[in-house]
């Protein structure tokens, strides 16, 4: 697929590609039903119950019986081996076409994000962030309520870079600082021994 533009990346068992969804945030999963460790059905499974990331299953099992069952787990199409190579690039096309585009705005509580513009306003105050800081309130503000560890957020934000063990808290401590002024209740909540989440106290 790196030819035809798209940016790809591969994940060598189930476990590894349900990490780097969570990372990365694909526009489309092509996923393989047998994969070692956590199986196709069960990535998805977990996929569908996280959102509507569209799925695109491939397997060597070309029976009903195996095609509903993929369907009904949340796949959003199935294509069985071998299968010509145009056809699949015209699967994903279709997938895409389907899939909204990012949103241009993104909203918790009185916090507004104009990814476009990044400009960033609490109420009708506006906020100034640095670019790290930027993609990490966008990060949260993607995934609302949700607790995010550590781990997830250096994959995210940091992406590999050779970083201070503390390097998350301190950002976050930065944003804090910007998000949370006189009286505003706090945003970025830290949930002991598991990592942070955007909510309401």
């Amino acid at each position: 697929l790196r030819p035809e533009g798209y940016d790809v990346d591969v994940a060598l068992g189930g476990a590894q590609a349900l990490e780097q969804v969570r990372s990365r945030r694909p526009d489309l999963v092509i996923l393989d039903l047998m994969m070692p460790g956590v199986d196709g059905l069960e990535v998805c499974r977990q996929l569908r119950a996280n959102g509507d990331l569209p799925v695109l299953m491939l397997t060597a099992r070309s029976g009903t019986v195996d095609r509903v069952k993929g369907l009904d787990t949340g796949a959003d199409d199935y294509l069985v081996k071998p299968f010509a190579y145009a056809e699949l690039l015209a699967r994903v096309r279709a997938l895409l076409r389907r899939t909204p585009p990012p949103a241009s705005i993104l909203r918790f509580a009185d916090l507004t994000m104009e990814v476009a513009t990044g400009e960033v306003r609490r109420g009708e105050r506006v906020i100034a962030l640095t670019a790290r800081e930027f993609a990490l309130l966008s990060h949260f503000l993607r995934h609302p309520r949700l607790v995010l560890t550590r781990d997830q957020l250096l994959a995210a934000v940091w992406a590999g870079e050779d970083t201070d063990d503390n390097v998350v808290a301190v950002y976050v401590g930065y944003l804090r600082a910007k998000l949370d002024g006189d009286g505003e209740p706090r945003l970025i909540q830290t949930v002991r021994g598991f990592g942070y989440s955007l909510r309401e106290a």
